[in-house]
């Protein structure tokens, strides 16, 4: 009787699948391990990590590690993919124009128009009838200004509303005798221009809505009686108020609002044939795409020194030639994805903090090396466990072997690997003859494109947004589901959860989300950032690989990794692909370990026979060792 480990080492996590083969030669799986990966995937330093996957598979099969008789590894090629955003857009206010703002607590409702005014000024200068918009500074008591304000009324000055440096809005709305808009906290009351024509709107709170005269620029042409010319001018004053619950509008006779583009640099592919294409990253990601797959297939990709993605394309190649011992200046990047998104950025010479939603590219890179760190790999698990170790079979091989495990599946085949790193894809025909490749742009990507979009700056939470569905506390004692689901509690809920946005964990735990924002937009962003990603290479990486080109004549493809257990990504995978007739789904591998193990299950197969897992013949290429290196070898 002997035991026999099958060993992925992939980016994130090292999976083991372990069999007993009796005296009769009868091949039973005992165990299956998880742990995480130690070190670059295919580096020396991914031996504590092997050591402690067998050690865990051994203690569920009640040996010891060291009874393992044989190890069988993976040919781990490392890749390393990062990612980077570039702003392609900013808005930018010029002398004083106010544009935008949406403090917490805003007072009164409803839209007004009306000159602006410091609430301390000289009522003698002004004629009754005149509409006026206070401005209240910071060394003006509330009390104070609401008394002023009801003066002005009295006068017989028409109140149309308030700009309020403090956060006294409320307080003011509660003390006037006017009901009109009030707008505080905007922090440099002092660069609002004084006797210039404003518009003041606040949304009623009853209702949950947002502004919708100000973030719209024919309601801002109707406001200020615009011309065509000029209203094209305020459309990015209206983007940048679409959501608000209140804003004011400024007009100067010389400030100005405009959206202009930010030089980003350039991207050169060069393809195998040696043809350079250079693509400006500032017109976005679609023109980049359609370069890459023109170039394909890629030999490597450089970015202009100085900009955000030419110093990810450099960091990545630093980072391979330090695990390879191989010159920087060979180091070849063979993959990029580019995402066009949205990043919340200040505005350029606010006066209240506002922010704008502008364009960027987010753009992850691929880098993959052939000379493998393999067999120092193996000689250290070797020493470790005194077993014997070979380096089985190739990754993609092994995996669409274990993928082959799950029930209804037939050849041709595909499989997608969805990593954090990146997207692999590889095909088997009905010559049982296997390709495969390695895309840029996985789960980590979808982790910064929801950081970023969400305003978060906190990797970590963006990480939780993706894996975790999102919810309302309503109550202490219910939680309103993001697909609307009520779900009641025999116990009360913390307090401090009560009205917050919340997280529900895999064991029903509650983690409140820090980001101001709401249900529908977390989950809106989040189902986005996934499809943006993961269906785009999932479709660019199917059309790769079959030898027609055409994703259409794929009857199966099966989703095995990491970010196939996730509870949304295989649905939207599965919907894009439904409309090409493919039976698409997460693997099941033997029927019970769902879309893990394939590649260590794979590697068993490979070295033992199929053990009626297959319904085929295994070639010689699929079962030949690539190296064996024993214990003490040198």
């Amino acid at each position: 009787m002997e035991y026999i480990a099958g060993v992925d080492i992939g980016n994130s996590s090292t999976e083991v699948a372990l069999v007993r083969r009796d005296d009769e030669g009868t091949v039973t799986f005992v165990a299956a391990s998880l742990s995480r990966t130690t070190g670059l995937k295919g580096t020396e330093k991914n031996v504590p990590g092997v050591v402690r996957a067998l050690e865990r598979a051994a203690e569920e099969a009640d040996i010891e590690a060291r009874d393992v008789d044989r190890v069988l590894l993976n040919e781990a090629a490392p890749v390393i993919g990062d990612v980077a955003m570039e702003t392609i857009t900013e808005t930018v206010i010029t002398e004083s124009t106010m544009i935008g703002h949406d403090p917490s607590t805003p007072g009164g409702e409803g839209l007004g128009m009306g000159t602006t005014v410091d609430v301390t000024a000289d009522m003698d200068d002004y004629d009754p009838g005149e509409s006026l918009v206070f401005l209240v500074p910071g060394e003006v008591d509330f009390a104070v200004a609401a008394e002023r304000i009801n003066e002005w009324a009295d006068a017989g000055v028409e109140v149309a509303g308030a700009v309020v440096q403090n956060d006294d809005a409320v307080l003011i709305d509660n003390r006037i005798d006017a009901d009109v808009p009030i707008v505080d906290e905007v922090s440099r009351l002092e660069a609002i221009p004084r006797g210039q024509p404003a518009a003041v709107e606040v949304a009623p709170s009853r209702t949950g809505r947002t502004i919708d005269e100000l973030s719209n620029p024919y309601g801002i042409a109707t406001a200020f009686d615009l011309s065509p010319e000029e209203t094209r001018k305020v459309i990015p004053v209206a983007r940048a108020l679409v959501g608000n619950k209140s804003a004011v509008v400024v007009k100067t006779p010389k400030g100005d609002v405009e959206e202009r583009t930010i030089p980003a640099g350039d991207l050169r592919i060069v393809d195998e044939r040696g043809n350079t294409v250079e693509v400006p990253v500032d017109e976005g990601a679609g023109r980049i795409m359609d370069a890459v797959m023109r170039s394909w297939p890629v030999s490597d990709v450089r970015g202009e020194s100085g900009s955000n993605i030419g110093g990810m394309l450099n960091r990545a190649r630093d980072s391979m030639a330090e695990v390879t011992g191989q010159a920087v200046e060979d180091i070849e990047i063979r993959d990029v994805m580019a995402v066009d998104t949205l990043v919340p950025q200040n505005v350029q010479g606010s006066v209240a903090d506002e922010y704008s939603m502008e364009n960027a590219v987010g753009l992850a890179a691929m880098v993959k090396t052939q000379r493998l760190p393999m067999r120092q790999i193996a000689d250290g698990v070797g020493a470790e466990l005194g077993c014997e170790v070979l380096i089985q079979g190739v990754e993609a091989n092994m995996a669409v072997l274990g993928s082959l495990t799950t029930p209804g599946t037939d050849r041709p085949v595909a499989i997608l690997d969805m990593g954090g790193g990146s997207t692999d894809a590889a095909y088997m025909g009905e010559d049982l003859a296997i390709d495969s490749i390695h895309l840029s742009g996985a789960g980590d990507m979808v982790t910064m494109l929801i950081d970023s979009e969400l305003g978060l700056d906190d990797r970590d939470q963006a990480e939780a947004i993706k894996k975790f569905p999102a919810a309302k506390v309503e109550t202490l004692f219910s939680i309103r589901q993001e697909d609307g689901t009520v779900t009641f509690f025999d116990e009360a809920v913390d307090p401090e959860l009560f009205g917050r946005t919340v997280l529900i964990e895999d064991e029903g735990g509650l983690r409140p989300v820090t980001a101001d924002a709401s249900v529908e937009e977390i989950r809106r962003t989040r189902r986005e950032a996934k499809r943006k990603v993961f269906v785009t290479n999932a479709e660019r990486a199917l059309n790769l690989v079959t030898p027609t080109d055409s994703i259409r004549h794929l009857p199966f493809v099966v989703m095995v990794g990491r970010s196939a257990l996730d509870f949304e990504i295989p649905e939207l995978v599965s919907d894009a692909l439904a409309e090409y007739g493919i039976v698409c789904g997460r693997a099941n591998v033997r029927g019970e370990m769902g879309p893990r193990n394939a590649v260590a299950t794979g590697l068993v197969l490979s070295h033992v026979g199929d053990g009626g897992y297959l319904d085929f013949a295994l070639p010689e290429e699929l079962t030949a060792s690539l190296d064996r290196a024993a214990a003490g070898d040198d």
